[in-house]
């Protein structure tokens, strides 16, 4: 058993950076590479692109991360652990020995298999949003259970030099390796809740160096054009140490800390994963030098005997159009036009919003400046069943620029299917975790 671990955190969603996990590899002595990039509506947009073509529905990502990390992890000897292989690890993985052969190298690919459980949703499930039966919603696509460490553990146990899962909870797939190299047990709910608390410190990666931190007045941040991504040392009692690679931009300290602590957490004592009720409460952070931060402390109480399942369904159609109107009177312009188009359409939608960008699209017209703006956005948009219709929006906001009022330029439209997500609970003895071993 070792005393202590190092464990990267090259991607914290979908789209981040790949340069990044390259830094991490190369120059971060690390014994695990993780790359978090799932989310609720990722997932279910994987579904819909499997169901079209069953040799997808891994991460877009995926070719491109692993051509560039895999001579890497090899020489360096890094495990990664990564969730790209979203609605089809299986296919994710034949993937990744595709680059393998044709970079001449061997590896191989533990598949953690179980996170999806659409076969066992009947739609009458109570959603934990609004406590209707799912199948209300619309025509449902995906249902994924989050799995945790349990599901991981035979994968590491394997050998494997990838371990690539679908839906498992975010923190779980730091905390796996913390269990399986310190021999933890999953009963040990303090250990289980301080190794959780580093799992969440670091899956949204350049949040907490600073990325998602920065304000350039009141906080900020150097170099963030080179942001590092975060790595942790990690000791058998569950305390560890925050940093990042030496040349990279960015900053830790104690402030960056406490907001991804706190980042997406409405209970601190109560946060609730697969393998423990983490309490962060007790959790200590002290700077022991520059982008060196120590954390101690958490704990936790059993894990819950349920699990979440996250169900993606067909929501419809947004239709979007904007146009630019600069000068005089630009303003008032512009809402001559939204106007126009709200008459004229607004009517045959189930959602319809005319938004005015610089001036009060995110808070609303209440909070909106008090002058009268030199240029403004003008963006409207519509949510409909029919794909048809929702293409009407962005043909409509078109036509303003022959049809008044003038001066309007920029013009763009854009269609795009929405896919709705909710949640329900399922007694997790229902959902039974394997795995699946490649090699090349």
């Amino acid at each position: 058993m070792k005393e202590k671990i190092r464990i990267g955190c090259g991607a914290g969603f979908s789209g981040d950076r790949i340069e990044p996990a390259l830094i991490l590899v190369e120059k971060g002595n690390l014994d695990y590479l993780v790359l978090e990039c799932l989310a609720e509506r990722t997932i279910a947009l994987a579904q819909k692109r499997k169901k079209q073509d069953p040799t997808t529905g891994y991460d877009v990502l995926l070719e491109r991360r692993i051509e560039g990390l895999l001579p890497l992890l090899q020489k360096h000897q890094t495990r990664l652990i990564t969730n790209m292989g979203a609605a089809n690890p299986l296919a994710g993985a034949e993937k990744i020995l595709e680059i393998a052969r044709r970079q001449g190298l061997k590896t191989s690919v533990a598949v953690v298999l179980g996170d999806d459980v659409f076969g066992q949703i009947s739609g009458e499930e109570p959603s934990m949003e609004g406590n209707k039966a799912l199948k209300s919603y619309g025509n449902l696509v995906s249902a994924n259970a989050y799995l945790g460490v349990e599901a991981i553990l035979p994968a590491l146990q394997s050998g494997a030099d990838i371990i690539l899962t679908g839906r498992v909870a975010d923190p779980s797939l730091f905390l796996a390796p913390m269990v399986f190299e310190f021999g933890w047990s999953q009963s040990d709910v303090d250990l289980m809740g301080k190794g959780t608390v580093v799992g969440h410190l670091l899956e949204c990666a350049g949040q907490i160096t600073g990325g998602y931190f920065a304000d350039p007045l009141t906080k900020p941040i150097p170099d963030m054009h080179i942001l590092g991504h975060p790595l942790a040392e990690i000791s058998r009692d569950g305390s560890a140490v925050i940093s990042k690679v030496a040349e990279t931009g960015g900053a830790i300290t104690v402030q960056t800390a406490k907001e991804q602590l706190l980042y997406e957490v409405i209970d601190p004592g109560n946060y609730f994963t697969p393998d423990v009720i983490a309490d962060f409460r007790p959790v200590s952070f002290r700077e022991i030098g520059k982008n060196l931060v120590q954390v101690t402390g958490g704990t936790g109480k059993a894990k819950p005997n349920s699990l979440k399942v996250s169900v993606g369904y067909e929501a419809g159609f947004i239709g979007e159009g904007e146009i630019s109107y600069a000068g005089a009177q630009a303003l008032t312009r512009a809402q001559l036009a939204g106007d126009v188009v709200e008459k004229r359409i607004a009517h045959l939608f189930d959602e319809f919003r005319v938004d005015f960008i610089g001036m009060s699209s995110l808070h609303g017209a209440e909070l909106s400046q008090d002058h009268s703006p030199y240029e403004i956005r003008l963006r409207i948009a519509g949510k409909a069943k029919d794909r048809r219709l929702a293409q009407l929006v962005g043909e409509e906001v078109e036509a303003l620029y022959t049809n008044g009022p003038a001066g309007g330029g920029g013009a763009r439209k854009y269609l795009h299917e929405v896919i709705g997500v909710v949640s329900v609970l399922m007694d997790r003895q229902k959902i039974k975790s394997g795995i699946k071993l490649f090699e090349s």
